[in-house]
C-alpha cells in the first residue's frame, strides 16, 4: 500500500495533472482579485455599453425592424440586399475604401513624423508645439472655417485667391461639384488627423530608453534612420498599436465631416460613406435591421484592417 502511494506520488511529480482551463481562470482570479475589483467599475460600463449592443446589433442584422412592428426574422436577406440590390451602399464601400486607404496611412505617418521632430525640441518648446499640432482635434467644430475657404462664390478664399491669380475667371462650386468633395474632405481629415495618435506617439517617444540607443550605437548602429528601425519603433509598439487602432477607426468612421461639408446626402453620394449610410437607414428610415446589417459589416472591416495592421507591427524593428 506504501509501495502505491509512493509510486503515485513520483508519477504526479514526472506527469502533473494539468489543470482545466476553468480551474485556471478561476485561480487567478483569486490570485488577482485586487485588481479585478479595481477593474470591475470600467468593465460593467464597457460590457453594458459597448458589448451588449454590438451583440443585439449583429442579432437584429437578422431581422426586420422598423421600431413599431415586433421584429421579424429574415435570415441572410439583409445581407443579400445590402451587396447586391443596394447600389447605394456600393458607392459608399467605395468612397471608404478610398478615404481611409489615402488618408489612414498618411495621417498615420504625418502623426509619427511630427511628433519624432517635436519630440527632439526642448521640453518647453515641446509643449508648445504639442498644443499648436493638437488645437484642431480639440476644437469642436472648427473644420466649418473650411466652409470659408472653399465657399462656391468669390468670396470664398480659395475662389478669391485663384480669380485674383487669373487662375480661374469664375468661381468654382467646389463642395457641390462631385469631382472635388471626396478630395476636400480628405484634406480636412488630414487636417484634423493630429488628434489622440500624435499625443500617443509623443508619449512613447518619451519612453524610450536612452541606454538602448547608447548599446546600438556600440553594436553599430551608425545613424538616425537605424536608430528609429531597430531601437525607437520597437520600443514604442503599444504605442503604436494604440495609434493604428484610433486612426483605423477614424478613418472608416468618417460622417461628420462629410456631412457638415458636403451635406446629406452629398451630391450624387459623391461624398456618401458607411456611416452616413448607416445613419440614413437607421435614424431616418429607422429601418433598425438594415441599419444593424450595415454596422456589422463595418464592424468586421474593421476588425479585419487591426488584425493586418498589427500583423505589419509586429515586423517592425526585424
Amino acid at each position: 500500500m506504501q509501495a502505491e502511494t509512493t509510486s503515485q506520488a513520483v508519477s504526479n511529480l514526472i506527469h502533473p495533472k494539468k489543470k482545466s482551463r476553468l480551474a485556471h481562470v478561476w485561480t487567478d482570479l483569486k490570485k488577482n482579485k485586487h485588481y479585478y475589483f479595481l477593474m470591475s467599475p470600467y468593465m460593467l460600463i464597457f460590457f453594458t455599453f459597448t458589448v451588449i449592443p454590438v451583440v443585439f446589433s449583429l442579432i437584429l442584422s437578422f431581422f426586420y425592424f422598423n421600431m413599431l412592428e415586433f421584429p421579424r426574422f429574415v435570415g441572410w436577406q439583409n445581407y443579400s440586399r445590402l451587396f447586391l440590390n443596394d447600389d447605394i451602399f456600393m458607392i459608399a464601400l467605395k468612397n471608404t475604401f478610398i478615404f481611409a486607404i489615402i488618408t489612414g496611412p498618411v495621417s498615420y505617418i504625418a502623426c509619427f513624423i511630427f511628433a519624432w521632430i517635436i519630440n527632439e525640441l526642448s521640453p518647453k518648446v515641446r509643449a508648445f508645439m504639442t498644443l499648436i499640432f493638437y488645437a484642431p482635434a480639440i476644437s469642436g467644430n472648427v473644420f466649418f472655417i473650411w466652409l470659408i475657404v472653399f465657399s462656391g462664390d468669390r468670396y470664398g478664399y480659395l475662389n478669391g485667391f485663384l480669380i485674383k491669380l487669373g487662375v480661374i475667371l469664375e468661381p468654382i462650386l467646389w463642395l457641390t461639384n462631385e469631382k472635388y468633395i471626396l478630395v476636400i474632405i480628405m484634406i480636412v481629415q488630414l487636417w484634423l488627423s493630429l488628434g489622440t495618435s500624435f499625443l500617443a506617439f509623443i508619449a512613447g517617444l518619451q519612453t524610450v530608453d536612452r541606454t538602448l540607443i547608447e548599446a546600438g550605437a556600440v553594436d553599430g548602429i551608425k545613424n538616425r534612420w537605424q536608430e528609429l528601425w531597430f531601437i525607437t519603433l520597437p520600443s514604442m509598439r503599444p504605442q503604436l498599436m494604440f495609434g493604428a487602432v484610433m486612426q483605423i477607426t477614424g478613418s472608416l468612421a468618417v460622417a461628420d465631416i462629410t456631412i457638415a461639408l458636403a451635406g446629406f446626402p452629398s451630391v450624387n453620394y459623391a461624398a456618401h460613406t458607411i456611416v452616413t449610410h448607416l445613419m440614413d437607414y437607421g435614424t431616418i428610415r429607422f429601418e433598425m435591421g438594415y441599419a444593424s446589417a450595415i454596422a456589422t459589416v463595418l464592424f468586421g472591416i474593421m476588425i479585419g484592417t487591426n488584425k493586418l495592421t498589427q500583423a505589419l507591427l509586429r515586423k517592425v524593428g526585424e
